[in-house]
């Protein structure tokens, strides 16, 4: 924070919760006494292509084009003809507007010429710095207790109207701003830096996993035409054969009902595909078996299991994993899941790694394609007739000791970096919101060298 923790010298009870303590000089008002609080519009029925226009002049916002633009809108992928932008809300460059639906509370301010639909809200004549009222949204704490029922945050114009903020004078504002811009922009490096290296890790993974399934681990050992063209060369001395050879059959699990939650040590839970991700078992993503569904022991996981998904996007479906150790509590297979009974003539880890590699997802995603984008599915049949190159058993064990080391290492990097992303993520949430309730005192602040990193633009109107 570049070494700004000094506070104000007087403090006063804002009376609102969230705020606490504000600096003497500070005022408490609700957003509604400060500007209009209006609800964007949608040209109806919305996917009438008469609405849009390629060329059109405004932007067309939605839910998803604020959830990558990450505070700044830059770029949405369809633009509004006359006809819809006449039908609709629209933003100039400079504008705020707040997500109500969807990812709720999620500010933004355009650089672009944008529409926005009713579920988002925006604040015309807002009397103060647009920056500092994106921050005060961006640091979370004012919707405390605007929860519907107490958890799922439920917003409209009168909830974020209703909402007090503490308000300094319109020149600290700018001030508070600025400061917040050159900070979270070093953050933002960071964070950005520490993902570019989760992304590094990822695909040295999966080329780690690719070559040693297909080209086994000596560099040395001579080399045949596989005969299937997406595969290429393989050591001379591998069979290639459909997965057939070493499968003696397929389970499919069942559909019992499950609770919206995780199961604790005491009771039965039902594995569902998200507990199946990247080649790892994931059992915190199972959920509750619902009181007097019946728990079918057929379809039980056990340690040595090979589980593969059976359902799921063209790019997670068959997804496997290998459970290792049996999980603390009972689990029952869901019906997205498919059990593979394996022979003695594979190795499980070899199969599950074969599986996840590059060339392994080539033929899952040929028989997944055509299928709907939001859920594609793979048949016993398909999984059955993929190709699998297979060494000798003692040579599989070799390659799953060796893979095991590396990922685990590359894991244990990728989980480091994670976890420095998610202190930066805590860091810049805390000083957003400490600097927006006049817990530090940055009014002297001035950046390093005379230099800003400005993230967040500069609007028409402060």
């Amino acid at each position: 924070m570049s070494g700004w923790y000094q506070t104000y010298p007087e403090y006063k009870e804002s009376g609102v919760e969230w705020l606490g303590e504000v600096p003497k000089h500070w005022v408490t008002q609700s957003i509604k006494r400060l500007t209009l609080v209006k609800r964007g519009a949608s040209p109806r029925p919305i996917d009438d292509p008469k609405y849009f226009d390629e060329k059109g002049h405004y932007a067309w916002v939605r839910i998803a084009d604020v959830t990558s633009a990450k505070g700044v809108l830059e770029r949405t992928t369809q633009s509004l003809s006359k006809l819809g932008s006449s039908l609709s809300v629209p933003l100039e460059p400079g504008d705020l507007f707040l997500s109500i639906a969807g990812t709720v509370g999620q500010p933004c301010i355009t650089q672009i010429p944008a529409c926005i639909h009713d579920g988002f809200v925006y604040f015309p004549g807002f009397r103060g710095s647009k920056k500092y009222l994106y921050y005060m949204f961006a640091a979370g704490e004012c919707y405390k207790g605007l929860g519907k029922f107490g958890t799922q945050l439920n917003l409209n114009t009168d909830t974020v109207g209703f909402i007090k903020i503490g308000l300094p004078s319109l020149k600290e504002q700018h001030q508070i701003a600025r400061y917040l811009d050159h900070e979270t922009a070093r953050i933002d490096l960071l964070i950005a830096k520490q993902e570019q290296l989760i992304e590094l890790l990822k695909e040295k993974r999966q080329a780690v996993i690719s070559h040693a399934v297909t080209k086994g681990l000596d560099p040395d050992v001579p080399m045949k035409d596989s005969g299937v063209e997406w595969l290429g060369e393989v050591p001379e001395h591998w069979d290639v054969l459909p997965i057939r050879r070493v499968v003696a059959g397929i389970e499919q699990g069942s559909s019992p009902i499950a609770e919206d939650r995780h199961p604790n040590a005491s009771e039965l839970g039902v594995l569902k595909i998200s507990s199946v991700k990247n080649g790892k078992f994931l059992p915190e993503a199972s959920k509750t078996l619902s009181t007097g569904e019946e728990f079918d022991s057929r379809f039980e996981i056990n340690a040595g299991d090979l589980l593969l998904t059976r359902a799921n996007t063209p790019k997670l479906v068959a997804d496997a994993c290998l459970i290792k150790k049996a999980p603390l509590y009972r689990l029952m297979m869901c019906d997205l899941i498919y059990r593979l009974n394996y022979t003695n003539e594979i190795d499980a880890g070899f199969l599950c790694y074969w599986l996840t590699s590059n060339p392994g997802r080539v033929q899952i995603e040929m028989d997944a394609r055509g299928s709907s984008m939001t859920m594609a599915k793979v048949s016993q049949g398909h999984i059955l007739s993929w190709i699998l190159p297979k060494p000798s058993k003692k040579e599989q064990a070799q390659i799953v000791n060796y893979l095991d080391q590396s990922c685990s290492e590359m894991d244990l990097a990728e989980e480091k970096c994670g976890h420095l992303v998610a202190l930066a993520k805590e860091r810049r949430t805390a000083l957003i919101s400490a600097a927006v309730t006049g817990k530090i005192d940055v009014r002297t602040w001035q950046p390093p060298n005379g230099t800003e990193n400005a993230r967040i633009p500069t609007t028409s109107t402060p």
